[in-house]
């Protein structure tokens, strides 16, 4: 049976139920009452047998009414409450269907019905934000992952109808595309493993990390004239050292590769509150527009004054990986430009 003719069935069940309990205090308090015979010479006086013939059959009428006038009004009624639902189901049809672009949008007051309908629309929303999200990473990754191929098969044949072809400029330049080739996919393989969050969680001193990284690209940093300025309190997070590492070098490398082209600034600070730690990144550069760095860490987002045969142009999933460790972590990542130029970055994480 379907949940409205239950509920119709239950109505009038109810209803049949209290009208007999009715009935049966109506004998139980007055007919029983009522003698058998009343003798009395002032006329004809009705007993309790009277009575019942009487009244027993309009009882039953009545029940018979009772019973279908719940039915009749349960099922109405049951129509008239299930009707959010239906709505709800034929949403749910066009999503499984793959149609996410679709909304309930309940009208009325706000009861249960009404939450479970906004509830359903926020859930849609997401997932269609995250399908459209999901769909241009596959589309730019494999458009990625096709150029170097592209490159190389291009640079063979080129090779093979040239009567005297340059072995050794070939090979370098076969090097370097296969090393951008890998880069792409360990940095895909990074990306995915941070999404996952399938990673052992241990106490990590982002004030350690930060030291490792600038270590480590300050070779970059002098070639591009960056000044690196790293300081501040131990802060212990929890989490993966291996990824807050990269965590932390992407930002870096970042704000120096996106920089003034001669004497450009980059600042490092952790601090350790109560309850997380904290990695601020900070550098000089152009002005940068809020909706510009509001997609920066999306996949594959590139800045524009980053060039391509650059020793670290990267592959675009620079901030990306970030925006991922950080959410794996259960940390929260504020990106916002400088007033003067640049970019601010704070991550904040779990402590």
């Amino acid at each position: 049976m379907s949940a409205r003719l239950k509920l119709a069935l239950s109505y009038a069940g109810f209803l049949v139920v209290a009208n007999a309990l009715l009935l049966t205090v109506v004998w139980a308090f007055l007919l029983r009452y009522v003698p058998e015979q009343v003798n009395t010479a002032g006329g004809f006086v009705p007993g309790r047998g009277d009575l019942v013939r009487a009244f027993v059959p309009k009882a039953v009428l009545v029940l018979l009414a009772v019973l279908v006038l719940g039915l009749v009004g349960g099922w109405f009624l049951a129509g008239r409450m299930l009707a959010p639902l239906h709505r709800i189901g034929a949403a749910a049809r066009l999503a499984a269907d793959g149609s996410l672009a679709h909304r309930i949008e309940l009208p009325g007051p706000r009861d249960e019905f009404r939450d479970l309908a906004d509830v359903f629309d926020t859930m849609l929303a997401q997932l269609e934000a995250h399908t459209a999200e999901q769909r241009r990473f596959a589309a730019n990754a494999s458009h990625e992952l096709r150029t170097p191929l592209a490159i190389s098969r291009t640079l063979l044949e080129v090779a093979r109808h040239d009567p005297e072809p340059d072995v050794d400029a070939l090979v370098t330049r076969l090097q370097q595309v296969n090393g951008r080739a890998v880069e792409l996919t360990e940095a895909l393989l990074l990306l995915g493993r941070a999404d996952r969050g399938s990673f052992t969680r241990e106490p990590v001193d982002l004030s350690l990390l930060v030291d490792e990284a600038v270590e480590t690209l300050l070779p970059l940093a002098e070639r591009r004239g960056v000044e690196l300025d790293a300081g501040g309190d131990a802060a212990w997070a929890s989490g993966s050292a291996a990824l807050l590492l990269r965590m932390v070098t992407n930002l870096v490398q970042n704000a120096i590769v996106h920089n003034l082209p001669a004497g450009g600034v980059v600042r490092v600070r952790t601090e350790a509150r109560p309850e997380s730690a904290v990695l601020l990144v900070e550098n000089t550069g152009p002005v940068l527009a809020p909706e510009m760095v509001a997609t920066v860490t999306e996949p594959f987002q590139r800045g524009a004054e980053r060039v391509r045969d650059d020793e670290h142009a990267g592959v675009g999933l620079g901030l990306a990986i970030v925006r991922s460790v950080v959410h794996a972590h259960g940390g929260t990542l504020d990106l916002e430009p400088r007033p003067d130029g640049g970019l601010r970055v704070i991550a904040e994480l779990p402590g």
